[in-house]
């Protein structure tokens, strides 16, 4: 036969085995903190939970800068810098945006996303006016990318995938008729009506969601736009 018996090797056999572990330099301070409090404080509990101290991360900065620099031909760690995802960026203040306009020079800065749908308006803390709300010195510093208003597909790819990540069902009329409130009142409306519609379901007994239930919730819970009608029309009565 073709086959060839190969003799087991002799004893010890040498195995390599690589583990990796990922953490953030958070984590890397938190367990520095932890170990600065003692035995005491670790198995009892005792102690007073306090902000990081510079100390602990200079320190922490200083033992990862040696494990990165593979000084002794052993890279024994690797620095990926992150995503800093900020929403509604024109919420932010004077003093954060001092301090991301320092954090961003750092060498280990991660990609920072800021996303507002303000014009000109106020900078929070102070009585100047700028676009979006943000210093210029920080929007000098940073990629502006314009967006599009949503099309009808797009709203109904949205809202599909939403579905998806709650975990519940709706049948092609109801996913329509969330669709059309996407387009005619706002996306965040059609995806907050979700839930109700799906309690509404339940509470006929069934599991999957259909335009009558989206009709109900979509008649109880106003939109923007209604509201505001709704207020103009008892404005009086409202005051009074």
């Amino acid at each position: 036969s073709g086959e060839k018996t190969v003799p087991t090797p002799p004893p010890p056999v040498l195995k390599e085995k690589e583990i990796v572990y990922t953490m953030t330099l958070h984590d890397l301070d938190e367990m520095e903190a932890g170990r600065s409090r003692g035995v005491f404080s670790l198995l009892f509990g005792g102690g007073e939970e306090k902000e990081i101290s510079p100390d602990i991360r200079a320190a922490v900065d200083e033992r990862v800068k040696k494990l990165v620099e593979n000084k002794g031909g052993d890279r024994w760690a690797e620095i990926v810098p992150g995503v800093l995802f900020i929403e509604e960026g024109h919420m932010l203040d004077i003093e954060a945006f001092c301090f991301l306009n320092r954090a961003i020079e750092s060498e280990l800065a991660p990609i920072v996303i800021i996303t507002t749908n303000r014009g000109i308006t106020k900078i929070r803390g102070t009585d100047v006016e700028a676009p979006h709300g943000m210093p210029l010195d920080l929007l000098d510093r940073l990629f502006i990318i314009t967006t599009d208003t949503y099309n009808e597909e797009e709203v109904r790819a949205i809202i599909k995938e939403r579905v998806r990540v709650e975990g519940v069902r709706v049948d092609d009329k109801a996913l329509a008729a969330l669709t059309k409130l996407g387009v005619e009142k706002s996306l965040r409306y059609a995806i907050q009506l979700i839930a109700p519609a799906y309690e509404v379901a339940k509470a006929k007994g069934r599991d999957v969601i259909a335009e009558e239930d989206v009709e109900e919730v979509a008649e109880l819970f106003s939109d923007v736009k209604r509201s505001v009608e709704h207020l103009k029309r008892y404005e009086k009565e409202l005051l009074a």
